[in-house]
């Protein structure tokens, strides 16, 4: 309905000025009327021709006069070509030309094919109309302009009117069909229709759903206004009538009120409403949306977000989240008041707009309790994560040198503790290694030309403060700033050809812009540490080398399929030695009425880096690494298949270390390290743990005697998950890819669905297929595609006074079922085995109903219990169309 038909005029106005003199019938013709005129002088180019009246005083006239100016001129722009499969009649006599059998006329843009064209230039009449064969009536009159297509049974048109009456049509609009029985054009800008329906089915003869109106009025592009109008799902009428209706049909945004969701009270504020508002387009490029809720009770909210976009540049999106809780009645014990707020705000920058700068932003902050109070966030995956953190980004990388610069702001928040750390900003300069003595090309063969240089520099400004404090100045009161060089050296030298040594050297300066210094309070006797504002600062660095090489041994079988098991051995042996920073910097403090009980500390002890290293560090580390892989030949030894390469350790490492300059307690505890990949690597399994050497005594400290039974396992952790579908046991390859239906590696499965926003107009799942998507609904019979996803973790822990014990053991299992192509259950839950319970278990049903989506989630126990229940149609279009019912959980929990 969109293309425009006074383009069909110009078809046929060029017709009636050829020199058409009898009635020609040839089969199966292809008429072209090229329109380009040569001149001698200059290349060919195409003309456009004008077609007026003109007086006959005009050849004897120059008067500009004699043109009526006002009259608009017809104009042929392109070739008008004119198709036919069985003939085209050409009746000069009664002006009128047939074309028959997949008739087709083409003009710029234009596309109109029918069974049967007739343009009647007497009458000015274009009619188009199908054929009637065996089959039924085919052929149905397609008219194209650009991307927008109309189908109908017949049309009429005068294009001297421009006025046209369509039987039969059908249009595409975007997401939204429409048919009408009898249309009437009365020019570009206004279309009348009978007997219409909509739908953003695409079933054109069994719709899914309709809504069917008796009279409606179309403006292309624009709007649909209807009258009276009833919903029909499955061609059965529902008691859901409209008096009128209003469909915007614009590609661009436009602005206007959003009606709010009536509330019937599934919450402790009362009934109310919901989301209503009012949403502004900007202008192409930035949009806002404004809503708000309001209760019963009092409590109300409001909620702004942004979007912005433009392309090739950047694009985000912003958000703003407030709200006023009330619970309980005033006068009561049991009222209580609050107010939760959340901002968020996610930027990025196309890679294409600046190769060497970038700007980026992901920030998450607001009241702890946010997604626990609200009545209108149902993320229940934000409800267990304890931690909320932001970073806004913008690095720059200097061309031509090996500098790259990076500022940072980050905030991290913890909803439990409620504390918030906050870096404002994070300054980060970057030398990457350069080699001042490499040879000419950069060749680097000599140690001397191995030499390479790094440099960096970080300064902060960190602040650490409580949800009570924050965005009050009381939070800048305990801020602490400072800054952080650091630049190294090393090179490798080749001995003996297997042994590679690799010779180091570190320098570190740290500058603080505040410090402390601790007094004794002899009446309330205790010790006050004040924090000044001032620079101070220290130095360190330190030294050393490793020595490492690779072992390699291959154990040869010769029978069976396993050929060989390769055991790679990678040991390294390093020394370091630093100087004892700290102790210059000493300084001591009084801390009780004993003036011989002084307690030791530095100015930086509180700094944002720390205070300087103390003790000689003069130690000796020793690593050990170890790979084990295997070859496997092909089952079929006749086959040309080359032998696979099988992982079975992926790592076994083992690492301590040995301080010379220590009085006691030499030996570190022995850290150890295995991860393998099974069946497949479908099956992950990872274990580390520590050693200690040495005994400890009735508080828990270490003591310097060494244990009995020499090692003493002070903490190991074993973690192990599989991922599992039904596909990895069929054995017919094709079998597997039909019922794999987009669950492959690089789609995986949403297995417990998106979280449900009742405040979220626009699209009610992250994951959500438009109305086109269907799957085609079959039976299964006995193959039902599933997925497992199984995780296991045991922790266990000895500090030595008590007995060792297994501390974490649980077991954690996700998936879905699909029953049908189109019915999913997923579910996500966890058994903790030591204590004897289920930990958030959550269910998920989702039914893909075509043009519909229903979505049901459920919590079924715990804090958290609560449920969403979804159904509507797909396209945003008719986003309103829907019915959802939620029980959030219970507030006062929280």
């Amino acid at each position: 309905m969109q293309a425009n038909w006074s383009y069909i005029l110009l078809f046929f106005s060029l017709l009636a000025f050829q020199n058409v003199h009898s009635q020609d019938i040839k089969p199966k013709r292809k008429t072209v009327v090229p329109i380009v005129k040569k001149d001698t002088l200059k290349k060919p180019v195409t003309v456009k021709p004008v077609f007026q009246k003109k007086d006959s005083l005009l050849a004897k006239s120059k008067d500009s006069t004699v043109v009526d100016s006002i009259k608009p001129k017809e104009k042929i722009e392109d070739i008008i070509t004119h198709i036919a499969k069985d003939f085209t009649i050409q009746d000069a006599k009664n002006q009128r030309v047939t074309l028959y059998n997949e008739a087709q006329i083409l003009y710029t843009d234009i596309d109109l094919k029918a069974g049967e064209i007739i343009v009647d230039y007497k009458k000015n009449i274009l009619f188009a109309k199908g054929l009637t064969d065996s089959t039924g009536y085919t052929q149905r009159p397609v008219f194209v302009q650009g991307n927008q297509e109309s189908v109908q049974d017949s049309m009429i048109y005068n294009f001297k009117s421009k006025k046209a009456i369509i039987y039969g049509l059908k249009t595409i609009q975007g997401e939204m069909y429409t048919y009408g029985n009898k249309t009437k054009r009365v020019n570009d800008s206004t279309v009348f229709v009978r007997k219409i329906r909509f739908t953003t089915s695409d079933k054109e003869k069994n719709p899914d759903y309709y809504i069917a109106t008796d009279k409606a009025k179309i403006v292309p592009g624009k709007k649909i206004i209807v009258g009276g109008s009833q919903l029909y799902i499955a061609d059965v009428p529902t008691p859901i009538y409209l008096p009128f209706a209003y469909f915007p049909m614009t590609e661009t945004s436009m602005s206007g009120f959003l009606i709010p969701q009536f509330d019937t009270g599934s919450s402790d504020r009362g009934i109310g409403f919901q989301s209503g508002g009012y949403y502004f387009a900007i202008n192409d490029y930035v949009d806002l949306s404004v809503l708000g809720d309001a209760y019963s009770n009092g409590s109300w909210g409001m909620r702004i977000s942004s979007n912005y976009q433009k392309r090739y540049r950047f694009g985000g999106i912003f958000s703003f989240n407030y709200e006023s809780n009330i619970n309980g009645i005033r006068g009561f014990s049991d009222y209580s008041k609050s107010s939760n707020y959340n901002i968020r705000w996610s930027h990025s920058q196309d890679a294409k707009a600046n190769p060497n700068s970038r700007f980026s932003a992901s920030v998450n902050l607001g009241s702890s309790r946010f997604f626990r109070q609200s009545q209108n966030q149902f993320n229940v995956a934000q409800t267990q994560n304890n931690i909320f953190s932001s970073s806004i980004n913008y690095d720059k990388t200097f061309v031509g040198t090996p500098f790259n610069m990076s500022v940072t702001a980050t905030h991290q928040q913890n909803s439990n503790t409620e504390s918030i750390t906050m870096t404002l900003p994070s300054v980060t300069l970057n030398m990457n290694r350069i080699f001042p003595f490499a040879g000419k090309g950069g060749i680097k063969k000599t140690p001397i030309q191995k030499l390479g240089f790094n440099y960096n520099l970080q300064g902060q400004y960190l602040i650490n403060t409580t949800d009570d404090e924050f965005f009050k100045p009381r939070m800048f009161e305990t801020a602490r700033a400072g800054m952080q060089h650091r630049t190294s050296t090393n090179t490798n030298i080749r001995i003996m050809k297997y042994f590679t040594l690799s010779p180091n050297t570190n320098y570190k300066e740290i500058w603080h812009f505040d410090y402390i210094r601790k007094n004794y309070d002899a009446t309330e006797n205790v010790v006050v540490t004040d924090t000044l504002r001032g620079f101070k600062s220290y130095r360190e660095y330190n030294f050393g080398m490793s020595l490492s090489t690779n072992i390699y041994g291959t154990f040869n079988f010769k029978k069976g399929r396993l050929k060989a098991i390769r055991h790679t051995f990678r040991p390294s042996i390093s020394y370091s030695y630093r100087p004892d920073f700290r102790d210059q910097h000493l300084q001591y403090v009084q801390q009780s009425a004993d003036p011989n009980d002084l307690q030791p500390y530095t100015v930086f002890d509180q700094g944002i880096y720390g205070g300087p290293s103390g003790g000689i560090s003069n130690s000796i580390g020793i690593t050990l690494n170890n790979v084990l892989e295997a070859k496997v030949a092909p089952k079929d030894p006749d086959s040309d298949e080359e032998d696979e390469k099988i992982m079975l350790l992926n790592n076994l490492n083992f690492s301590t270390s040995y301080n010379i300059a220590a009085d006691s307690l030499r030996w570190s505890p022995l850290s150890f390290s295995a991860g393998t990949r099974l069946l497949k690597d479908k099956l992950a399994i990872n274990f580390n743990g520590s050693l200690d050497p040495y005994q400890v005594n009735e508080n828990g400290i270490r003591i310097n005697q060494f244990n009995p039974g020499l090692f003493r396992l002070t903490n190991a952790n074993l973690t192990a998950n599989i991922s599992l579908r039904s596909t990895d046991f069929e054995k017919d390859k094709e079998n597997k890819e039909e019922n794999n239906r987009g669950n492959g590696a690089n789609n995986p499965p949403d297995t417990m669905g998106a979280n449900i926003d009742p405040t979220n107009r626009f699209g009610r799942k992250n994951n959500n297929t438009n109305s086109g998507g269907t799957k085609k609904a079959e039976l299964y019979k006995s193959k039902i595609p599933w997925t497992l996803n199984l995780i296991y973790a045991a922790t266990y822990s000895n500090n030595g006074v008590q007995p060792g014990a297994v501390r974490v053991h649980t077991l954690g299992f996700s998936g879905d079922l699909e029953l049908t192509p189109k019915w999913r259950i997923g579910y996500s839950s966890g058994y903790d085995i030591k204590n004897g319970a289920f930990s958030f278990t959550r269910l998920n049903f989702t039914r893909d109903l075509d043009s519909w989506q229903f979505n049901f989630n459920w919590v079924p126990f715990g804090g958290n219990s609560s449920y969403t229940f979804f159904i509507g149609v797909k396209s945003s279009v008719l986003a309103d169309l829907k019915w959802d019912k939620n029980k959030p959980p219970d507030r006062r929990l929280f």
